[in-house]
C-alpha cells in the first residue's frame, strides 16, 4: 500500500515539474520562408519568460547579411487575474546568395535552463519584380551615384620599387551614406604591403566621370612588388547601406528620404612589373632599390689588450630598406668580431619606406699591431637614373698598442697575416710531466664501487615514491594545469612580441601577429576572413565570455593605433600582460 502510494506520488511530481517546463516557450519565427534574392526577410526569436545571455546564429556564415537589429521589444498584461510575458529579438536580413539557406539555432538561458530554437530552412531564389509604391520608389539609384575605385600610382614599376593603392569611394551630392561593410579584402600577393593608418574619414570633393562628386578616402596601402611579370591585386568590395530621395514629401515640402543598398567593387587590378636590368648589375648585388647613404663608422681606431671597438655599418635614405641585406665586414683573423646588432629607424608614409638601419659589430683584437679592415661595397638601383650605383667605404686601420707576447717584437702582423706564435705555445707537444699508472689494478667484483652499485637501487625507492606522489598531486590539480597550459599557449604566440617589447612600432606588428594566429589555429579561420563581427559572433558562439570578447576585439583594434601613437615602456608592457591573459582566458573559456 505505502509503495503504491510512493508511485503515485512520484508521477504527481513529475507531472507538475513536466507542466512547469513546458510553461516555456522560445521560438523562432520568419516573415517568409521563400523570397528572391533582392528581398528582405524579418526574423524574431520570441520568448514567454524573462531571460539572460540571449546568442543570436551567426548570420553571415547561415548566408545572411544583417540590415537592421536587433531590436527588442517586451510586453506584459494582466487578464482576469493571470499575467503574460512576452519579450522578442527581431532582426531584418538581406540573403547574400541563392539556394536552400539554413538559419542556425539561437540559444537563451531562462530559469537556469538552456533553451534552444528550431533551425529555419529557408528557400532564394533569382531576383524578383517588386511591387513599386511611386510615394516610395526613389528618384534617385545608388547603382548610378555610388562607385569605388582603386587609384594605382604606377601601373608598371620595377621590381622593389614602391607603388601606391587608395581606395575611393565616391558617391554624388544626392545621396548619404549611412554604413558601410567589407565582403572581401584586397589581397597583395607576391607584394610586399603596408598600410597607412586613416584616423579619421572625411568627405571630399573631386570630379568623377566629368562630373562633381563628393568622395572619401577608406584605404592606403604601400605595396612593393617582389617578382616581375604580370601581378594580379584582388579586389576590395563593400556593401553600402544609404538614403535616397523619394518622390513622397512630409507637410512642410520636404522631399523624404528612403533606405538602399548597393554593392560595390574596386575590381582586381593587374600590375606590370619590370625586372631589374640585367645590364651592368654588378655580382654583389642584393636588391636594393632606391636612393642610399652607405657609411662604415668605427668607434676607435687606437686601442689597448682587452679593449674593444665598435663597427657601424649603416644605410640611410628613401628605398626598400627592410627588404635586402647590409654587407658583412671582412676583419683579420686577429681580430675577433661578433654578431651584429641589428637596429631599424624606418617609416612608411605613403611615398614609400624612408629612414635608416644599421648593424653594429662587436671587434676584440686578439694581439698587438697594426690592422686593416678592408673596403667595403654597398650597391644599390637608382631609380631616378635608372642604372646600378656602387658606394664603397675606405679602408680602416686598427692600432693595438699591446697585447700577449710577441715570437718577434719587431714584426708585427697587418691585414691579413697570420697570429704570431707565442714562445710558450711553439714546443706545447713536449710533456715535462708524466702520469704513472699501475699496471695491475684490483678485481671490481667485491670493491666499495660493486656494493655502491648493488645499494643504489634500494635507496631509490623511497625517492621514487616522492616523486610518484608528488607527480599525482600535480596531475589532479586540474585548474592549476588548465591555466599553466593557456599561460604557456599564450606567451607561445606572443614570443616574438616579447622580443620586440623595446621596439613600439615592431611590438605591435608581432602582437597583431600573434593575436590573429591564436585566432587562426583556435577557430579554424584565415585572416583575410577575420572581421570584428564575425570574431565576436564565433568567439560567443564557442562559449567565450563576453567581456573577454571584448577586450579581445579592443586589444586587437587598437594594435594599428598605438604604433603611431606616442607610448612609455611601462605602457607597452602592460599591453603584453593584457594580451597574455585575454589569449589564456579565452584558451580556457574557448569549447
Amino acid at each position: 500500500m505505502f509503495q503504491h502510494k510512493m508511485k503515485r506520488l512520484f508521477y504527481i511530481l513529475l507531472l507538475i515539474n513536466y507542466s512547469l517546463l513546458a510553461q516555456v516557450q522560445f521560438d523562432a519565427k520568419v516573415s517568409k520562408t521563400s523570397l528572391g534574392l533582392n528581398e528582405r526577410i524579418r526574423i524574431d526569436f520570441s520568448m514567454n519568460a524573462d531571460g539572460d545571455n540571449f546568442i543570436p546564429p551567426n548570420f553571415e556564415s547561415c548566408g545572411f547579411k544583417v540590415v537592421s537589429g536587433p531590436s527588442q521589444m517586451v510586453s506584459q498584461s494582466w487578464i482576469n487575474g493571470r499575467s503574460t510575458f512576452n519579450k522578442a529579438y527581431s532582426y531584418t536580413l538581406m540573403p547574400m546568395k541563392k539556394g536552400s539557406l539554413m538559419i542556425k539555432q539561437a540559444s537563451i538561458e531562462i530559469n537556469g535552463q538552456n533553451y534552444k530554437t528550431t533551425p529555419l530552412k529557408i528557400t532564394v531564389t533569382d531576383a524578383v519584380d517588386l511591387p513599386k509604391d511611386p510615394n516610395q520608389e526613389p528618384t534617385v539609384r545608388a547603382d548610378d551615384n555610388l562607385y569605388l575605385v582603386a587609384d594605382i600610382s604606377k601601373a608598371n614599376p620595377y621590381v622593389n620599387e614602391p607603388i601606391t593603392v587608395v581606395y575611393k569611394l565616391y558617391f554624388s551630392y544626392n545621396i548619404g551614406i549611412t554604413n558601410w561593410r567589407e565582403l572581401n579584402k584586397p589581397k597583395y600577393n607576391d607584394f610586399w604591403s603596408q598600410n597607412i593608418d586613416i584616423k579619421q574619414l572625411v568627405a571630399e570633393e573631386g570630379i568623377f566621370k566629368g562630373e562633381k562628386y563628393r568622395y572619401v578616402v577608406l584605404r592606403k596601402t604601400v605595396l612593393y612588388p617582389q617578382k616581375s611579370g604580370k601581378l594580379e591585386i584582388e579586389p576590395l568590395s563593400l556593401d553600402i547601406d544609404c538614403q535616397v530621395p523619394s518622390g513622397r514629401r512630409n507637410i512642410w515640402g520636404q522631399q523624404q528620404l528612403v533606405e538602399d543598398s548597393k554593392r560595390v567593387s574596386a575590381g582586381s587590378k593587374i600590375i606590370n612589373v619590370r625586372a631589374l636590368p640585367e645590364s651592368g648589375k654588378p655580382d654583389d648585388y642584393t636588391g636594393a632599390v632606391g636612393n642610399f647613404d652607405f657609411k662604415v663608422t668605427p668607434s676607435r681606431t687606437t686601442l689597448q689588450n682587452g679593449e674593444s671597438l665598435e663597427l657601424k655599418v649603416s644605410i640611410s635614405g628613401k628605398g626598400n630598406l627592410k627588404l635586402f641585406n647590409l654587407p658583412k665586414p671582412i676583419v683579420p683573423p686577429a681580430l675577433e668580431m661578433y654578431d651584429p646588432e641589428h637596429k631599424e629607424n624606418v617609416s612608411t608614409p605613403l611615398t614609400g619606406m624612408n629612414g635608416s638601419i644599421s648593424d653594429n659589430y662587436t671587434i676584440i683584437p686578439q694581439y698587438k699591431g697594426d690592422y686593416a679592415i678592408k673596403p667595403m661595397r654597398f650597391t644599390y638601383f637608382d631609380l631616378g637614373t635608372s642604372s646600378y650605383k656602387t658606394i664603397t667605404s675606405s679602408e680602416i686601420r686598427i692600432n693595438v698598442l699591446d697585447g700577449p707576447g710577441i715570437a718577434s717584437s719587431n714584426a708585427s702582423p697587418k691585414g691579413n697575416a697570420k697570429a704570431p706564435v707565442t714562445v710558450s705555445k711553439a714546443f706545447a707537444y713536449i710533456k715535462q710531466k708524466t702520469n704513472l699508472t699501475a699496471i695491475k689494478s684490483d678485481d671490481f667484483l667485491g670493491s666499495g664501487l660493486f656494493y655502491s652499485l648493488m645499494g643504489l637501487p634500494f635507496l631509490a625507492i623511497p625517492l621514487l615514491i616522492l616523486f610518484r606522489k608528488r607527480k599525482e598531486a600535480i596531475d589532479g590539480d586540474l585548474v592549476g594545469n588548465k591555466k599553466k597550459k593557456s599561460n604557456l599557449l599564450a606567451k607561445k604566440y606572443l614570443s616574438e612580441a616579447k622580443k620586440q617589447l623595446a621596439n613600439k612600432e615592431l611590438f605591435y606588428i608581432a602582437l597583431e601577429k600573434a593575436m590573429h594566429n591564436f585566432l587562426k589555429a583556435k577557430l579554424s579561420i584565415e585572416t583575410s576572413e577575420m572581421s570584428k563581427d564575425k570574431i565576436s559572433a564565433i568567439l560567443l558562439s564557442r562559449n567565450a565570455d563576453a567581456a573577454t570578447v571584448s577586450q579581445f576585439i579592443n586589444l586587437t583594434e587598437n594594435c594599428e593605433f598605438a604604433r603611431y601613437a606616442p607610448s612609455t615602456s611601462v605602457s607597452i608592457q602592460h599591453d603584453y600582460e593584457r594580451a597574455v591573459e585575454i589569449i589564456s582566458n579565452l584558451e580556457k573559456q574557448i569549447t
